[in-house]
């Protein structure tokens, strides 16, 4: 009897350990499946490692790449388009990490959990996705040669309808980089990098200032053009000339960094950080697969220190994705739409495969606070950047022009969203060693939005 009992122990444990082992895999394979099967030793799905099904199309069903039996892939037939793109399509031979035919290749050659890649039809799936094509050729063209990003979405749905990187190239003819090129220029900056934001963090310090400093409706401040913070002549913030007396709202509107630094200070490093956290910049988007870079920051106990993380200076890196959220977030009351670029999947035969999964982001900025911004952020297009400079557009924005290292020409940011129910629109524009935000960043701005605008009334 004992060895019976002994025996069916002994089975009951193998009867555990199978199933165990069972599900471990079967979730590995739920996971993971993608991924194995899209291998290059499945050729049946490649020719020459090349992928050879599978379609994206743009919002508009305009073709983005097209894999062909033969192992060659096909791309927009313009020359701008397809430049301007590359970062979301990728090339054939992989460079770009974040790119489609790298990133959304299992669902490209048509895979699922059931049967793997086999298909009765032998082809892939279509891809649509919420990019467009023509917005992305407008904005490639205004950053021209310059090294930097534009990203727009709609901040109700979470649609990305921009995604754009520079420098670019056309993925028929990919460059040979040397393993110590800097260019960057298969690096996604919208998704991958953290940048240094100058004065768009203002909006940040602004966002914790109005919640933690009780006197802010009394508080003014005298520029003089320089605060010292110590004995040594270079412990100090600067302005580039001194803006006299100036309330809070005026503080954001001329951009003022010796009050911004002063305001820094009465929030606190920890609430300043909190605030940080809070509004989503030390966090990571997942885009369909494509992970976003966290920003990171020091908050530092030293006046000093602090003032100038309050500014958007010292250490402070920040993602252009996450900034553009957090301003849809205002411009949506505290909660925005988590970016997504797949639009829908469908099989061969034209039925759907997938849809996508909307989500809102958490709280990123209390509804009372998210108002009161957004009427300062109206304010600093009314009384400084010039309405005139966005004609037709009820647009609401900071710039940034972000010191990075000594003898350098200022990163140019200009982030905000259009307050229009019609075209519910957060942007973010980074012009890589562009100087003064708005005169760079600003006016590639305006052109996107003024192509989006007029194509959504069309």
């Amino acid at each position: 009897m004992k060895k019976m009992q002994k025996r069916a122990i002994i089975c009951l444990f193998f009867a555990v350990l199978l199933v165990a082992g069972t599900a471990f895999y079967i979730g590995k394979l739920a996971v993971n499946g993608g991924d194995w099967v899209s291998y290059p030793a499945n050729q049946h799905i490649y020719t020459n490692n090349k992928i050879t099904t599978g379609v994206i199309l743009d919002r508009n069903g305009d073709t983005l790449i097209s894999n062909s039996k033969d192992g060659e892939t096909q791309y927009n037939s313009d020359t701008s388009t397809r430049e301007a793109l590359v970062h979301v399509t990728g090339d054939s031979l992989g460079n770009i990490a974040t790119g489609a035919n790298v990133v959304f290749k299992d669902k490209m050659v048509g895979y699922n959990f059931i049967t793997g890649v086999y298909s009765a039809s032998g082809e892939g799936r279509t891809i649509n996705l919420t990019v467009d094509a023509n917005i992305s050729k407008v904005a490639g063209e205004a950053l021209g040669n310059r090294s930097g990003t534009v990203g727009v979405y709609n901040y109700e749905t979470g649609e990305i309808i921009c995604m754009v990187s520079s420098p670019n190239y056309d993925p028929y003819d990919p460059p040979q980089l040397d393993a110590d090129d800097t260019s960057g220029t298969y690096l996604n900056r919208f998704t991958s990098s953290s940048i240094v934001p100058g004065s768009t963090f203002k909006v940040i310090t602004s966002m914790a200032a109005i919640e933690t400093v009780s006197d802010l409706d009394d508080w003014t401040y005298t520029c003089t053009g320089s605060e010292q913070y110590g004995s040594y002549s270079g412990d100090r913030i600067t302005c580039l000339y001194p803006h006299g007396t100036v309330n809070f709202e005026e503080a954001l509107a001329e951009s003022c960094n010796c009050a911004f630094g002063e305001l820094a200070n009465k929030v606190g490093a920890e609430n300043l950080k909190k605030y940080t956290e809070m509004a989503g910049l030390t966090s990571s988007y997942d885009i369909n697969g494509i992970n976003t870079r966290p920003g990171s920051f020091e908050f530092s106990d030293n006046d000093l220190d602090l003032a100038w993380t309050g500014i958007g200076q010292s250490k402070d890196l920040v993602n252009p994705c996450s900034m553009m959220v957090f301003m849809g977030a205002i411009a949506n009351g505290g909660k925005s739409a988590e970016p997504y670029i797949i639009d829908r999947v469908r099989f061969a035969n034209g039925l759907p495969a997938s849809f996508p999964i909307k989500h809102k982001t958490e709280t990123l900025i209390n509804e009372d606070t998210a108002a009161k911004l957004t009427e300062m952020l109206k304010n600093n297009v009314e009384s400084n950047y010039g309405t005139y400079n966005f004609p037709g557009l009820d647009i609401a924005a900071k710039s940034g022009t972000a010191e990075h290292g000594e003898g350098t020409t200022p990163h140019a940011w200009f982030t905000g969203f259009l307050d229009d129910p019609d075209h519910p629109y957060a942007f973010v524009v980074v012009v890589e060693n562009g100087g003064y935000g708005t005169e760079t960043a600003g006016s590639v701005a305006n052109e996107v939005l003024q192509a989006i605008v007029k194509q959504d009334d069309n």
